[in-house]
């Protein structure tokens, strides 16, 4: 398996970086570290995450990270990072992801 990270998903940690950065850039530095390597361990446990049943027929899953939703999507032998988002964001079913 190999991991991809989509357009929004790269997006959202620019984003998340952005709005931390101004006020703890050292907080929001290794925040964003944490998030961009936690999909790491999916490569071994692809099926370790939550499976989102709104999204079928797809494979789509969602593992937290700190105060963090990371979801993906398992397609053939890629693991597609989708989104993520800190929980306080409130995003629940989104038919774009």
């Amino acid at each position: 398996m190999k991991i991809q990270w989509t357009g929004r998903a790269s997006s959202d940690l620019v984003r998340l970086h952005d709005h931390l950065g101004p006020v703890a850039p050292e907080a929001a530095a290794r925040v964003i570290r944490q998030l961009a390597h936690a999909p790491d361990r999916l490569i071994d446990y692809p099926r370790i995450g939550e499976k989102l049943e709104a999204y079928e027929p797809r494979e789509v899953r969602r593992i937290i990270v700190g105060d963090y939703e990371l979801r993906y999507e398992i397609a053939s032998a890629t693991i597609f990072i989708l989104r993520l988002w800190h929980c306080r964001e409130g995003r629940g079913f989104d038919s774009e992801d």
